[in-house]
C-alpha cells in the first residue's frame, strides 16, 4: 500500500524559489499564478499525489512546508 501525505505551506512566508517544486517525485507543488503580500508567487499544492516523502519541507530554504503523513 502506498504512503499518503499532506503538503502545508505557510504561502505568506513563501519566496517562490521553486526548490520544492523540482525535488518533489510526484509533480505535487507548482507555482500560483497569484502573489502573496510580499508580491511573491507562492507554491500550492495542485495534486492529491503525495506520498509524504518530505523532500519539499527538507529542501526549502525558509522552512514554510510542513507535511504530515498518514499511519
Amino acid at each position: 500500500m502506498a504512503k499518503k501525505g499532506e503538503v502545508v505551506i505557510d504561502i505568506e512566508k513563501c519566496k517562490g524559489c521553486e526548490v520544492c517544486i523540482v525535488s518533489c517525485p510526484r509533480s505535487v507543488l507548482a507555482l500560483s499564478n497569484e502573489v502573496n503580500a510580499k508580491g511573491y508567487h507562492f507554491t500550492i499544492k495542485v495534486n492529491a499525489e503525495c506520498i509524504g516523502c518530505a523532500n519539499c519541507a527538507v529542501v526549502c530554504p525558509d522552512a514554510v512546508i510542513t507535511v504530515y503523513r498518514e499511519k
